[in-house]
């Protein structure tokens, strides 16, 4: 127990016994400075030094931009940037998406494909009535009674499509039709024979969601219009509308031309779509 209280007697005195610490001028001996310390002195003011000085560096780390010369560290802007770029990804995804379906549903006006399934109304009814009459051997009072019905159900006809409608289509060019819209022959457009360079006008009032170059048909621009229609223009010497563009009805779009494989010389290829279905546009504009 006396050796104990001994040893914590000794340590107690190690610890708490003054040093003086002296500044002396080397030539003259003059004492220019003293500082009496005790080891506990030393001890407890290194670690409170050393706790200020990672208190200080915590903070200048944590709240200044010092961090980011930290090998290892990356910067906020750099965060940021990254930060901003995983947004921007994620919307061009989103996009993307979006456009290819649209993309999906606009190759075939694009390319001139169409499912038997999608053939205008009109004119499968215009085609079974063209069968049915060859099939049969109708009696002159037959046909007479046909004829009466025929006009009445062409003219019912017509009168149905023009309240569908509710858009007013113009013509995109004056001039001599050289091949009809035919869907025996997969030829779902009117083909209107012009000079090149000859000014195509939009057909009604719309905005441009294609505006460029394909193999087949050369300088192709697609407009949408109100009610779901789509009109489609190939074979143009050069576009003058890009897409995204909003044009009124008459505006010049482009102008006729002979590009694409399927040319057969200047000519304007005008096809106008509804709802997803190739519809024929005599029916609806008066190309004279």
């Amino acid at each position: 127990m006396a050796k104990k209280k001994k040893k914590k007697g000794k340590l107690k005195r190690k610890l708490t016994d003054k040093y003086r610490l002296v500044v002396l001028n080397e030539n003259t001996f003059e004492e220019r400075f003293s500082l009496k310390l005790s080891r506990l002195n030393v001890f407890v003011l290194g670690g409170v030094f050393s706790i200020l000085l990672i208190a200080v560096t915590t903070v200048l780390i944590a709240f200044t931009p010092i961090k980011e010369y930290i090998p290892g560290y990356s910067s906020t802007n750099l965060k940021i940037k990254a930060a901003k770029l995983n947004f921007e990804a994620d919307s061009l995804k989103t996009k993307l998406a979006v456009l290819e379906n649209y993309t999906k549903a606009l190759r075939p006006v694009l390319t001139g494909e169409i499912a038997p399934e999608s053939i205008d109304s009109i004119q499968v009814e215009a085609r079974q009535r063209l069968v049915d009459e060859r099939k049969l051997n109708a009696t002159k009072e037959d046909s007479l009674f046909r004829e009466k019905v025929e006009r009445k159900t062409r003219f019912a006809l017509t009168n149905s499509t023009q309240n569908r409608v509710n858009v007013i289509f113009f013509a995109p060019l004056s001039g001599n039709i050289s091949q009809n819209f035919d869907s025996s022959a997969n030829h779902f457009a009117v083909d209107i024979v012009a000079k090149a360079g000859t000014p195509v006008k939009a057909t009604a009032d719309g905005t441009v969601i294609f505006s460029g170059w394909t193999t087949e048909t050369g300088y192709v621009i697609l407009l949408k219009h109100a009610n779901n229609y789509i009109s489609v223009y190939k074979h143009n010497g050069n576009l003058l509308k890009e897409q995204g563009d909003f044009v009124k009805s008459g505006e010049v779009i482009a102008t006729v031309g002979s590009t694409g494989e399927l040319t057969t010389g200047p000519h304007l290829h005008f096809e106008l779509w509804s709802g997803g279905y190739a519809v024929n546009p005599t029916n609806f504009i008066d190309f004279k």
